[in-house]
């Protein structure tokens, strides 16, 4: 006996939209989170460097790097500066709402600290 193999159509068909539909949302969520990553970055280059300056020199000095880093979704107001065990520690926190398709929107809460524990105080 001779036995048919491989897909159907149809399976194509399935596989294909479901591929589709997690491209298009990789890309839409990507620039966001490389976002995220480059100003955790900066955070972290500006708390490293913190220490002995006031907190309008660090705002100063994050307003620097969004500038060379292209970062718009936060703002150097949007920062919360403290001292933590005689450390400068920068936290922020905010949201970002992507558009995927008509009504339908992905809501991510981004939040991060200087300090690497991931929350803002």
């Amino acid at each position: 006996m001779n036995r048919q193999r491989g897909i159907a159509l149809s399976g194509v068909i399935v596989w294909g939209i479901v591929i589709a539909i997690v491209a298009i949302l990789a890309i839409r969520v990507l620039p966001e989170v490389m976002d995220y990553y480059k100003i955790r970055q900066a955070v972290k280059a500006v708390a490293a460097e913190g220490s002995g300056k006031t907190v309008s020199d660090l705002r100063q000095a994050f307003s620097r790097y969004a500038e060379v880093e292209h970062i718009q979704t936060l703002s150097a107001a949007d920062l919360d500066i403290f001292k933590e065990d005689n450390k400068v520690v920068i936290a922020f926190s905010y949201e970002k709402r992507i558009p995927l398709v008509a009504n339908v929107s992905l809501l991510i809460d981004f939040r991060g600290s200087s300090t690497g524990s991931g929350s803002a105080q």
